[in-house]
């Protein structure tokens, strides 16, 4: 079984996860979300992808300047 965390923070943290026992299907949900943080208005937006046990297998992050104006 493979895990996928979606992370978003803001002043606050969310916690979006999702379990896929194919690993391939556990992959696509993870660049998923790395697509849609690459353009994410929040301040962080990250994908976690791991195993049944807790390991690791991949991590990303965005994190976004505010804009001044």
């Amino acid at each position: 079984m493979y895990i996928v965390l979606e992370i978003q923070t803001t002043s606050t943290v969310a916690t979006l996860v999702n379990a896929y026992e194919d690993r391939n299907q556990a992959e696509s949900k993870y660049h998923q979300i790395l697509s849609a943080a690459a353009v994410s208005a929040l301040p962080k937006h990250s994908a976690v992808l791991m195993d049944d046990a807790g390991y690791t297998l991949k991590r990303d992050s965005y994190e976004h300047e505010a804009e001044i104006g």
